[in-house]
């Protein structure tokens, strides 16, 4: 049996603003089959990309206490800043990477950073580099619109209106953004960056450098989603599998850190807003698939089990993450820490391309 390749899809008719269907007929086919998929002709500036992945590369240069001037720690409950190799886990275990935790950039005057809603607030930027902090906003802003449009193709793709998706869950998305570093392994320490995992939200927009590592599990069998330049690989998360019942399929992933030299991602997420209850949009049954049921997810999980809105099944997740900055924080005191979703299998990495 031949090894499976992800495709890489043209959008360019729909961030023009014309005709969804062809990329949305080519999106569905990917999130059925694979639930991973390239996108070129996205729009997005190629320069400011490679800007950002220079800026990156010379913030990871500098020693690790210039670097803690930026720490999780100072950032609060917006969970934003830098955190040090193995700070981070995915089931437990940590990773090999170090990295930045971003988001959309909100003030003290908005609602919910006056509510002190976890993981919303202002950006953690470093000093050096100076540009790196309006690189990374303009960065957001390109790639919130990229969302915007990809939505808007999944909608047609499962049949509904345009808007359908949008109208429901991201009207106001929730928008997190990483940027991470693998630093180069020993082979003989076995070469992980980030173990098996499923991402929490609805989709992720991904940049990689020319690296590699990341791998997609595919009909039980590891598959190499390598760099192909000018495109973003995407894949769906866990509340786009409930949200079409079991038609679309969150699929695991891993990430194997290079030995020779060192990694970036750059994993953008595109999620439901906070309050936002996440509940199936179309019939499975009308939809030529089999509904809710097994995936082989490693951690014996379903999605569909979940009840909530989903900033509560994010910070369901953020606690396993960071779980000692989480305490910290105070965030176990507001009911997130133990509202048992952490016990059925929901608390493990989804940050982690």
């Amino acid at each position: 049996m031949s090894r499976p390749d992800l495709p890489v899809i043209d959008i360019s008719a729909l961030v023009a603003g014309d005709d969804p269907r062809e990329a949305a007929t080519g999106i569905d086919r990917a999130c059925r089959e694979v639930g991973f998929f390239y996108v070129t002709g996205h729009g997005v500036d190629p320069g400011m990309v490679r800007t950002l992945e220079g800026l990156a590369r010379e913030f990871f240069s500098l020693p690790p206490e210039e670097k803690a001037e930026v720490a999780m720690e100072r950032g609060g409950r917006a969970w934003r800043g830098w955190f040090p190799t193995g700070a981070e886990l995915t089931s437990g275990r940590p990773d090999a990477k170090e990295g930045l935790y971003l988001g959309t950039e909100l003030g003290t005057d908005h609602p919910r950073v006056r509510a002190r809603t976890p993981l919303h607030g202002a950006n953690l930027f470093p000093r050096r580099p100076a540009a790196l902090g309006p690189v990374v906003l303009e960065y957001i802003a390109a790639l919130t619109s990229l969302g915007h449009s990809l939505v808007r193709a999944i909608s047609v793709g499962l049949g509904l209106d345009p808007g359908a998706v949008s109208s429901r869950l991201t009207s106001d998305p929730t928008v997190l953004f990483r940027i991470f570093h693998y630093p180069p392994t020993n082979p003989e320490d076995g070469g992980w960056g980030v173990g098996e995992h499923t991402d929490y939200g609805l989709l992720t927009i991904l940049h990689q450098d020319h690296s590699g590592g990341l791998e997609v599990k595919v009909g039980g069998e590891w598959v190499p989603a390598p760099p192909i330049p000018g495109t973003f690989v995407c894949n769906i998360g866990d509340m786009l599998e409930r949200l079409t019942g079991g038609v679309y399929i969150s699929t695991p992933h891993r990430v194997v850190s290079p030995t020779s030299e060192g990694r970036l991602s750059f994993p953008f997420f595109f999620d439901p807003g906070w309050d936002a209850r996440v509940v199936p949009l179309i019939d499975p049954g009308g939809s030529g698939a089999s509904g809710p049921g097994p995936t082989g997810r490693w951690d014996g999980a379903s999605v569909h089990e979940f009840e909530g809105t989903y900033g509560e099944y994010l910070m369901a997740k953020v606690s396993r993450v960071f779980p000692r900055l989480f305490e910290d924080q105070g965030l176990g005191d507001n009911g997130f820490g133990d509202n048992g979703f952490g016990d059925n299998g929901f608390g493990d990495n989804g940050f982690g391309d």
